[in-house]
């Protein structure tokens, strides 16, 4: 049998006033609501109890009721005509530093009528958080960071309700999930203890906020839900993501990473969650490479090199031109020049394996790894040597992260059930090549699992399943943060982390030995 869908509109019945049933309409009104969605107290604010009564008379006491539950706290948000024929609908955010994703949903069947994606127009002032921060400090500067991304998901707003003929005051809800300084940048609130000792956010539970009072163009009675952070790296898109993924309700450890800006990690099971996060994703994003970039079409996202030939096998996005590389690509990359002897454990190019595919530009080693007259650029696509260190660093940090919160835990990586790897990175990355560089626990392939924008998926799953805000109670009560900023052992296994794939070899058994490179 299907699970009854229990979302945040419902239809009620109402039995009309009369001398001997002499309670005001919305006292009524609440207690009708209150039987049919469990809520113990119900708030209706003025806006909506000026012509509730009107509205209840016209419509022969029979309405639909769009409520929310900010937390412990229902509310009534509006009520709407029975035999009103429009959508009522809802939006779920990804706030992402570099990339906003939405979802228009019906709230009637809790289906996704449309998605869309647009850049994040704050990555004009800086493309990582670190830079916005010191933007926001200067004068107007957190006024100007807000604006932008405030007019730029109304603008989306806009052209995602006139594609599908649904009205902007059609829609009543919003849920956000973003990285603890993206929340706060999209709540117009200063992020500047977010990077400075001790690490505390202005706010870690903003919670459902009117949309007027943001500025966002739906319903003016509309409310907007922020998922709370828990720490200044760690946000509301991992809430998110392990409300998607579920393993909070799990008896088995699992374990969720997502790589963004920074390496957020949760790891833990239905009794306990433990999360912490830190630097290591704008190289593994492809972020700091010159020919970097997040994935699309024309973008390298694998390359092979025959072991013995030592040719390059470059595969793209759709098979277009290879215009520059990912993440997942950059990964691939660097274990296939490790393992084929172009790279040395410190992650060096080797001048005589890499042939004629090594040049020396502006003093600096670098490997071509697309000729000009096959590139869509019309230019060489070249790898430097100072490329290959930013990603070594990165994979080093995200090894040591894992590490560092397993050790917290007291328990070993093969206690693991599932990996979860979210977000595009996620999408694209194979775990054999991130375990050939140590970037991630050599553990078998099946242990690991992708699951997208998970961000994207918790916002809208709180959006259509009543029950999901108490759930997001739970992740967040529940959650142990490690502020990894003073953790000395950290930078003791960092620096053990810098070598392929590591100092220590048997961590990683299944990554075959080169026995002609040495430290």
């Amino acid at each position: 049998m299907a699970k009854e869908f229990l979302g945040w509109v419902v239809e009620l019945e109402l039995e009309p006033p009369s001398l001997q049933n002499n309670t005001a309409d919305a006292d009524r009104l609440k207690k009708a609501l209150s039987g049919k969605i469990g809520a113990s107290h119900i708030t209706i604010d003025l806006v909506v109890l000026k012509d509730l009564s009107t509205r209840l008379k016209e419509w022969g006491y029979r309405c639909r009721c769009v409520f929310f539950k900010n937390y412990g706290n229902w509310q009534l948000i509006d009520i709407i005509a029975c035999d009103d024929p429009e959508p009522i609908a809802a939006i779920a955010v990804d706030l992402g530093t570099t990339r906003v994703v939405m979802d228009l949903i019906d709230l009637h069947t809790g289906k996704r009528v449309l998605q869309s994606a647009f850049d994040n127009p704050q990555f004009e002032i800086g493309p990582d958080i670190l830079e916005r921060i010191h933007f926001a400090d200067k004068p107007g500067g957190l006024d100007r960071l807000n604006a932008l991304i405030i007019s730029a998901i109304n603008d989306e707003i806009r052209r995602m309700c006139e594609e599908t003929g649904i009205r902007k005051n059609r829609v009543y809800l919003m849920a956000v999930a973003g990285n603890t300084t993206m929340s706060h940048l999209f709540l117009g609130i200063s992020p500047h203890g977010i990077i400075r000792e001790p690490y505390i956010p202005p706010t870690n539970t903003p919670g459902a906020i009117k949309a007027d009072a943001l500025g966002i163009m739906i319903n003016d009675k509309g409310s907007v839900f922020v998922f709370p952070n828990v720490g200044s790296y760690f946000g509301g898109d991992l809430i998110a993501g392990a409300l998607h993924a579920g393993f909070h309700q799990s008896e088995a450890v699992s374990l969720l990473v997502d790589v963004g800006t920074n390496a957020e990690v949760l790891l833990g099971n239905r009794d306990w969650l433990v999360a912490c996060a830190g630097a290591a994703g704008p190289a593994l994003e492809g972020g700091v490479s010159e020919i970097g970039m997040t994935a699309g079409p024309g973008v390298i996202d694998t390359v092979t090199i025959d072991p013995d030939t030592r040719a390059f096998r470059i595969g793209t996005i759709e098979d277009k031109p290879p215009k520059g590389i990912c993440g997942s690509g950059m990964i691939d990359l660097a274990a296939a020049l490790f393992l084929s002897g172009m790279m040395d454990i410190r992650g060096r190019l080797v001048p005589d394996a890499c042939g004629d595919r090594y040049r020396v530009i502006d003093g600096v080693a670098t490997l071509v790894l697309v000729e000009r007259d096959v590139s869509d650029t019309g230019e060489a696509l070249t790898i430097s040597q100072v490329d290959l260190n930013s990603l070594i660093r990165s994979k080093a940090a995200m090894y040591t992260i894992l590490e560092t919160i397993m050790e917290y835990v007291g328990i070993g990586f093969a206690d693991i059930e599932t990996f979860y790897v979210a977000g595009t990175f996620g999408s694209f990355i194979k775990p054999r090549s991130a375990i050939t560089i140590g970037m991630i626990p050599d553990l078998p392939e099946k242990t690991y699992s992708s699951l997208g924008n998970s961000s994207l998926k918790g916002a809208a799953r709180l959006l259509v399943e009543r029950d999901a805000m108490d759930q997001v109670d739970a992740i967040r009560d529940r959650i142990t943060y490690i502020e990894l900023n003073v953790n000395q052992d950290f930078m003791n296994r960092f620096s053990a982390a810098k070598f392929l794939p590591h100092t220590d070899a048997a961590r990683f058994p299944s990554v075959p030995l080169i026995s002609t490179q040495s430290l």
